[in-house]
């Protein structure tokens, strides 16, 4: 009855003591009273009308920063304000209130607040963070918002859980953040002093010592020189041990600390135990008193007893700032070490003799020493006795008898592994070394034998084969088994190794004599050949710029008739001699100085190589396997790109124009092998011209398929079947002109 105006739900919170939030409102939803908010937005988000939504967050204006959100434009950005607030202390008559200092910071990423107070010393109080940091709400009777960046300005006060802060200044980043914010500054408040503190300060800076200490402050030096060390090398006389030795020495100096180590070099088999140190770090003072000090003679400070013993017993100390009857001890100072000092280390005369390059840079920068000549010290080695090793006795191998004298027990000997795995058979290169010999021997039967000399490189051992030849009489098969061979000539019980056949001792028309059998080298591999070029800088018969030179050096007085017994040599102009004619003009110019390889090497290099005929039914057999793998079946299409490109219709196109066609076709073949089938003379006229039918019916492995393996008719030949036949493609025909210009120059 008393309150008629009001709903009956307003008068049950009145009469049951509830408070409403101002932002809580009773509304209707889908004719359903509820409680809703006074900031909940309308449909699409967008306002109600008259209703003013109050931002959750720091609202920064468009301009500043960039469209990210706060969290990433604002990462790791805070700002800091210098503040204090006042603190009653009501149970102390020194003070009433305590002024406590401390750091506001307001991260403006997520609008969070964090309070610290720094340490100070001997405080009694709990310091560091007064609040963690989270959002911290508005006082009351805005406790629903919390605090924003519009909220921090310089000269004002914020109350965080009902403590007052009084903001006195900020860092520069903060006031120009604010500025740019659009905020007018407030000018920066005084900081007040804590009473109780200022007055505690005035106490201790009144106090004086009871026992005053001088302060030698030694970290300046330490962190300048750490890890600084000047190392000299010294030599030690000791005369008065019982054989006179010399004692080698290495001194280290610290510049941190002005201390002094020193190490001993103990020779191997000196009989001297390996002590760790000669002399452990510590200050040396410059002389050896005459007997070692007191406890107590020596420190760092001296006191004087003031009453003596006038009043009983007792005495009244004090220091003695003038160190009346201090003992001054010098010690050795980095100016004190030079090249040719002598040091006392405690009764022992040191002798500096060298030191190493930082201490040198050292001396050369502080003190400006040039002269670093050291004084030799070391005595000189003795001389090796020569080890002589007694002769061979024909027991076993002459390796296998030096291992016996080289310890007490003995050893087989080592081969060389790592040249047998460089020069081991490794798929088709054999690293096998193969020449064609006959005897040298007045026996007409034995002059007519053949032999096949093989040198293997991985052990450089040397084999011999005898082939089998018809109505000879003579049985043939394995002449010599693969070993070493020895040189002739040399005496078999002797001290020193004996010489053995190497690779550079083979080559064609060489002589060489093994276990009594003298042998003629006449021809040569195309294996051996081509291996001896590639590596000429080991066979001085294979290397062209030497034969050039040696030939050179011969033919160049008698240019003029060189060049005309080569004339002489081409009747018909044809520029090319061949192989017989030339190798006789090389032995009457140079006199048989050049042997027959390097002949043989030489034509080689000038030959004039024809290209061999291919079976094409081989080439066409490889191209149809290579089309059969790769799924290729549209001939008759390529076959009309060629008809749409023979504009004449006479069933011919350019050589360039096939291939064009065939690489924008896609044609899966490799180009070397494209190239060749092109290129054949089968598909060719007179005009550089293909039959493009010809070429697509043969390439047609559908219609026209040929069997790979029926078109070899020349079997296999691997490089151990060898026999010492001729090669197949042997040097001809030799292009001299471009020898005589190689020798004397082009002619004008």
């Amino acid at each position: 009855a008393a309150f008629p105006a009001l709903p009956r739900i307003s008068l049950c919170c009145l009469l049951g003591k509830e408070k409403f939030h101002k932002s809580q409102l009773w509304g209707y939803c889908n004719n359903v009273a509820m409680l809703v908010g006074e900031d909940k937005p309308g449909i699409g988000g967008e306002p109600l009308p008259g209703q003013k939504l109050k931002p959750k967050h720091s609202v920064f204006p468009r301009e500043v920063g960039s469209d990210a959100p706060a969290w990433v434009a604002f990462d790791k950005q805070v700002l800091s304000f210098d503040a204090y607030f006042e603190e009653e202390v009501p149970d102390k008559n020194q003070e009433l209130y305590r002024i406590r200092h401390c750091k506001i910071y307001f991260y403006l990423e997520d609008d969070t607040i964090q309070v610290v107070e720094p340490q100070v010393k001997n405080s009694g109080i709990t310091q560091g963070t007064i609040v963690r940091r989270h959002r911290i709400p508005l006082p009351p009777p805005n406790e629903d918002q919390f605090y924003t960046v519009d909220h921090f300005n310089i000269n004002i006060e914020v109350i965080l859980y009902a403590r007052r802060y009084r903001i006195v200044d900020c860092d520069e980043f903060t006031k120009n953040f604010l500025r740019k914010m659009g905020v007018r500054l407030n000018p920066p408040a005084c900081r007040p002093d804590d009473p109780y503190t200022k007055e505690r300060q005035k106490i201790v800076d009144n106090m004086k010592p009871l026992r005053p200490y001088e302060r030698l402050d030694t970290l300046r030096q330490f962190l300048e020189y750490d890890g600084h060390v000047l190392r000299f090398f010294c030599v030690w006389d000791d005369q008065e041990s019982m054989f006179h030795d010399t004692r080698e020495l290495v001194l280290h100096y610290y510049l941190s600390d002005d201390t002094i180590e020193i190490k001993e070099i103990v020779p191997v088999n000196s009989g001297r135990d390996a002590v760790p140190l000669f002399l452990r770090r510590d200050k040396l003072p410059k002389y050896a008193p005459p007997g070692l000090f007191q406890p107590g003679t020596i420190t760092s400070r001296t006191v004087l007893n003031v009453f003596g013993g006038l009043v009983g017993n007792k005495g009244r100390y004090i220091l003695d700032n003038r160190k009346t009857g201090a003992v001054h001890q010098e010690f050795y100072k980095d100016c004190d070490l030079t090249i040719g000092a002598v040091i006392n280390v405690w009764g022992r005369k040191i002798i500096l003799c060298d030191c190493d390059e930082f201490t040198k840079e050292y001396y050369r920068t502080k003190y400006g020493i040039t002269d670093f000549t050291p004084i030799p010290y070391k005595a000189p080695p003795p001389p090796e006795i020569e080890k002589k090793l007694p002769p061979y006795t024909g027991f076993g191998s002459e390796e296998d008898s030096l291992c016996s004298c080289l310890g007490l027990l003995p050893k087989p000997p080592q081969k060389d592994f790592k040249k047998f795995m460089e020069k081991d058979r490794k798929g088709l290169e054999s690293n096998i070394l193969r020449f064609l010999a006959k005897l040298i021997t007045d026996n007409p039967i034995d002059k007519e034998r053949k032999f096949i000399i093989s040198y293997f490189l991985s052990d450089d051992t040397i084999s011999v084969f005898e082939p089998m030849q018809r109505n000879t009489g003579i049985l043939g098969g394995k002449f010599l088994e693969r070993s070493r061979i020895k040189k002739p000539g040399q005496e078999l019980f002797k001290s020193e190794p004996s010489e053995y056949f190497k690779a550079q001792n083979l080559f064609v028309g060489a002589r060489v004599c093994f276990h009594g059998h003298n042998f003629l080298l006449v021809d040569a591999d195309e294996y051996a050949f081509n291996y001896m070029e590639k590596h000429a800088n080991e066979f001085s018969m294979a290397d062209i710029s030497v034969i050039l030179k040696k030939l050179k050096a011969v033919a160049e007085p008698c240019s003029r008739e060189v060049k005309q017994m080569f004339a002489a040599a081409d009747p018909d102009h044809t520029k090319v001699i061949e192989y017989d004619s030339f190798r006789n003009l090389i032995v009457n110019i140079t006199n048989g100085a050049l042997s027959e390889h390097e002949i043989m090497t030489l034509g080689r290099c000038y030959s004039l190589r024809e290209d061999s005929e291919m079976d094409v039914h081989f080439l066409l057999a490889v191209a149809q396997e290579q089309l059969k793998k790769k799924s290729f079946e549209n001939f008759g299409q390529l076959s009309a790109v060629f008809v749409y490109n023979d504009h004449e219709k006479c069933g011919v196109l350019p050589h360039e124009t096939c291939r064009t066609i065939c690489k924008s076709f896609r044609l899966p073949l490799a180009d070397d092998l494209l190239q060749t089938v092109l290129t054949h003379h089968r598909f060719e006229d007179g005009r550089e011209k293909v039959e493009y039918k010809k070429l697509v019916d043969g390439l047609n492995w559908r219609e026209n398929q040929i069997p790979a393996f029926q078109t070899i008719k020349v079997p296999l030949k691997y490089e151990d079947d060898w026999s010492g036949q001729l090669p197949s493609l042997p040097v001809k025909r030799i292009k001299y002109l471009t020898l005589l210009e190689d020798l004397f120059g082009k002619e004008e």
